[in-house]
C-alpha cells in the first residue's frame, strides 16, 4: 500500500527522483555535473516511438550523439528530424537494423564499427509483443528473438569497443537493458530454453514476460563477467513504469479499451518512462552498479527467479552456444573475431 502511495504521488526515493520525474530534469541534472572534454556516443534501439524515441531527444538535446538502428528508416528520418528541429546541433546517426534477425544484427554492427566512433551508452530499449506465434527469419519465436537475443548478440558485438572507449576515455561505459515489471509474471516451469526458441503452446503475455525476465539474467550475468574482467563498463535493468506505447496498443484482447480508460491515470507519460533509463545512464549516483534492477528511478526489488545467478548464468552459456552454432564459430571465439575466456 506504501509503495502503491509512492508511485500515485510521485514521491522521491533515495536517488532524489519519483515515478513523476521526467528524462529531461534527469539528464538535465545528470549532464550538467558530468564534466567531460569527451562527446558521449550512445546507441538506443526501438527509438522510432516511444520511450526510446523520448530517450534519444533527451541525450541528442543535451549534446549525446545518438545512434538509431532502425528497421523502418523513414520513421527513424521522422524522429531524427523532429529532433533537430527542436535541437539543431544534435548529432543523429541511422543505421538499418532487424533485431530479430541475426544477421541483420552483424551487419549493423559491422557498419556501426567502420564508423570508427567512441561508445559509451548502449541503451537496449526495443520491444515487441506478438499476440499470435510468429517466427524470425531464424526460426526463433518473435517475442524473444527480438527483446532477448537480439539484444544479446547485439551486446556481444560492442562489448569490445564499450570496453575500448571506457579505458580510453576514462569514462564508464553504460548498458541498459530496458524490462519490465511483467517479468515477476514468468515462472521456472514454463522458462525452459529450447521452448523459448519454439513454444508449442503459445501464450503472448507469457513469451512478453519470459523475454523480460531473460533480459534481467542477461543484466545480472555480464555485470558478473565484467566485474570479474575488471572492465570499466557496468550493466542494469530497468523498469520504465507502464506507459502508452506501441507495446500497450499491441495488448489489445488483453488490456481492453475500457480497462485502459480506468487505469489511464497510472499510466506514465512518454518522459517520465524514460526517466529511469536516463537515470541508469546518466546519473553520477549509479558510477559503478552493476547487476541491478530501477524502478522509478530508484533500485528496486526484481523476482526472486531473476535474482538467481546459476539461473543467470545457464540461460547465459545457453545463448552464447546457441548464438556460435548459428555463426559456425570455435567455442573460444566471438562473433566479432576476437578470442575469448
Amino acid at each position: 500500500m506504501k509503495a502503491t502511495l509512492k508511485y500515485l504521488t510521485g514521491i522521491a526515493g533515495p536517488s532524489g527522483y519519483g515515478s513523476k520525474t521526467t528524462a529531461d530534469e534527469v539528464a538535465q541534472d545528470c549532464l550538467s555535473s558530468m564534466p567531460t572534454s569527451h562527446q558521449l556516443t550512445a546507441i538506443v534501439t526501438g527509438a522510432t516511438s516511444g520511450i526510446g524515441a523520448e530517450t534519444a531527444r533527451v541525450l541528442a538535446k543535451r549534446g549525446v550523439r545518438v545512434v538509431i538502428p532502425a528497421r523502418d528508416l523513414r520513421k527513424a528520418e521522422k524522429v531524427k528530424e523532429s529532433i533537430q528541429r527542436e535541437s539543431p546541433e544534435a548529432e543523429i546517426i541511422i543505421l538499418e537494423i532487424d533485431l530479430s534477425s541475426f544477421a541483420s544484427i552483424q551487419r549493423f554492427c559491422s557498419e556501426f564499427l567502420s564508423l570508427g566512433l567512441p561508445l559509451h551508452i548502449l541503451i537496449n530499449n526495443a520491444g515487441k509483443y506478438s499476440q499470435k506465434l510468429e517466427f524470425s527469419e531464424d526460426k526463433i519465436e518473435l517475442t524473444f528473438a527480438t527483446n532477448y537475443l537480439g539484444h544479446f548478440l547485439l551486446t556481444e558485438m560492442l562489448l569490445g569497443k564499450m570496453v575500448e572507449t571506457a579505458s580510453q576515455c576514462c569514462i564508464q561505459g553504460r548498458i541498459v537493458n530496458v524490462s519490465s515489471v511483467i517479468h515477476n509474471w514468468a515462472d521456472r516451469k514454463h522458462f525452459c530454453f529450447s521452448k523459448l526458441l519454439t513454444p508449442k503452446r503459445y501464450n503472448g503475455t507469457r513469451a512478453y514476460a519470459q523475454s523480460k525476465l531473460a533480459n534481467i539474467l542477461h543484466a545480472k550475468e555480464l555485470a558478473r563477467q565484467l566485474k570479474a574482467r575488471k572492465a570499466n563498463v557496468t550493466i542494469n535493468a530497468v523498469h520504465p513504469g507502464i506507459v502508452k506505447t506501441g507495446i500497450i496498443r499491441d495488448y489489445r484482447g488483453f488490456i481492453t479499451d475500457s480497462l485502459y480508460f480506468m487505469a489511464s491515470k497510472l499510466l506514465k507519460s512518454t518522459s517520465q518512462g524514460a526517466a529511469t533509463t536516463c537515470y541508469v545512464a546518466l546519473s553520477p549516483q549509479t558510477v559503478g552498479v552493476s547487476g541491478k534492477y530501477f524502478a522509478d528511478c530508484n533500485e528496486s526489488r526484481c523476482s526472486a527467479l531473476a535474482n538467481e545467478e546459476a539461473e543467470a548464468r545457464k540461460l547465459w552459456k545457453q545463448t552464447r552456444a546457441l548464438i556460435h552454432r548459428r555463426f559456425l564459430l570455435p567455442v573460444g571465439q566471438n562473433v566479432m573475431g576476437s578470442s575469448t575466456n
